[in-house]
């Protein structure tokens, strides 16, 4: 693949997906935690209740904060 062949490529990633791929690999490296809590009454009656805890992350970035963790 000749130089130019790479930064038209590198230029097609830039203008499509390049920022959702930089973003997946930021949630990847630091992770993400997703926590939520919905509930549905009808009379001030709760009848439904869901809770909603999300981690996102890496195995590597999971097992060094795992160890940071123990360290303290």
């Amino acid at each position: 693949m000749s130089s130019f062949e790479q930064i038209a490529i590198s230029e097609e990633w830039e203008d499509s997906d390049l920022s959702l791929l930089e973003t997946l690999d930021h949630v990847l490296n630091r992770g993400l935690v997703i926590a939520g809590e919905i509930t549905i009454s009808v009379a001030d009656i709760d009848l439904i209740f869901v809770g909603l805890n999300v981690l996102v992350s890496s195995v590597e970035t999971a097992h060094e904060v795992l160890r940071k963790s123990e360290m303290e």
